[in-house]
């Protein structure tokens, strides 16, 4: 019994590192493309998280590049900062 706690904190872990806002927009996306309409309405619904979440992914895009380069200019400055000193 304790080997398979042992193997679920393992396996619950390990993912923990990995996560970021892309591996959330993925779980959604596989969960939206699995969904089965059942009617107009559902369909039209599934249709308008599927644009919803192609506008997060885009978003989420355009800050981690916008991230990384705050971090380049901030690496620069630390750098400039050091060589004063």
């Amino acid at each position: 019994m304790s080997l398979n706690k042992d193997w679920n904190r393992f396996l619950l872990g390990e993912s923990l590192d990995d996560r970021n806002i892309f591996t959330y927009l993925q779980g959604l996306q596989e969960i939206i493309s699995n969904l089965k309409p059942k009617s107009i309405t559902e369909e039209r619904r599934i249709a308008l998280a599927k644009h919803h979440l192609k506008e997060a992914r885009k978003s989420a895009r355009k800050m981690q590049n916008e991230l990384q380069i705050l971090e380049e200019r901030l690496n620069i400055l630390e750098e400039s900062l050091n060589e004063g000193s």
